[in-house]
């Protein structure tokens, strides 16, 4: 389907500079890029090539993973690799309905909204107000905020009205939000804790496994690129490491 007015896009350079844009027919104007005429992107799709300025650009609708990696920034994002395993872990599909913990920047935001799709929903609770606006901004340029609402308070207190398919918790002690919010969890529902320390972690096993809940065991992923080169291929030398623990558990029926 060709690109739509108003909806967003990015040019990537050969170098794989990216600039993204909101579709305009008509002139745009894109930072770091500079002025274009809009209408060069009628009748285009994904994929389409355009010379501006004497670089070859290539449009594309942004995927989840791209929509992640250009979110104005503030709190640290949980990375792709942390979220596909979330996503899967918790069985989030389209139609679910997420009880998230810590917006932070919106960048897990984005993917469980992408995952659950216009049938489903996401209930967000953050404690800090600035964060809450930074990923409303993130999820409202990406289209998504039909299906997101975001409440402030403290996950350990606060008073939510929603019945969630699973719970998913990026806060330093989601042991200590267990008991008020696993009552808006359905039985069965999946529990998703995301700490960056051992001691963390064990305290949250612990405290699934004193509340019955089955299924407990944690995870961290280790990621690293292949470089392939004319001559050869090998790892890179660089990877992306340790970011977090993952902690997952199963409610039972009372």
């Amino acid at each position: 389907m060709a690109f739509q007015e108003g909806e967003l896009i990015f040019l990537e350079e050969d170098s794989g500079k990216r600039h993204f844009a909101r579709v305009m027919f008509g002139m745009m104007k894109i930072q770091s890029l500079g002025t274009i005429d809009g209408n060069r992107l009628r009748e285009t799709d994904d994929g389409s090539v355009m010379t501006v300025a004497g670089k070859r650009l290539t449009a594309f609708r942004p995927g989840t993973m791209d929509l992640m990696g250009s979110l104005e920034r503030g709190a640290q994002i949980i990375t792709p690799k942390d979220a596909a395993s979330i996503i899967m872990n918790t069985d989030v599909r389209p139609g679910s309905r997420v009880l998230e913990v810590g917006a932070g920047s919106g960048g897990l935001t984005t993917a469980l909204l992408m995952a659950v799709g216009p049938e489903g929903k996401v209930h967000t609770l953050e404690y800090v107000e600035e964060n809450a606006q930074r990923a409303g901004r993130n999820i409202r340029r990406a289209g998504l905020e039909e299906n997101w609402l975001c409440q402030i308070g403290d996950a350990r207190t606060v008073e939510v009205d929603f019945d969630a398919d699973c719970l998913i918790m990026d806060m330093p002690d989601p042991q200590n939000a267990l008991d008020n919010l696993l009552p808006h969890l359905r039985p069965g529902g999946r529990v998703c804790a995301y700490v960056p320390n051992m001691n963390q972690m064990a305290d949250v096993v612990n405290a699934m496994r004193q509340r019955d809940m089955c299924d407990v065991h944690a995870l961290e992923n280790i990621q690293r690129e292949m470089e392939v080169h004319p001559g050869g291929v090998r790892p890179a030398f660089e990877m992306l490491g340790h970011t977090a623990y993952l902690i997952f558990g199963r409610k039972r029926a009372v």
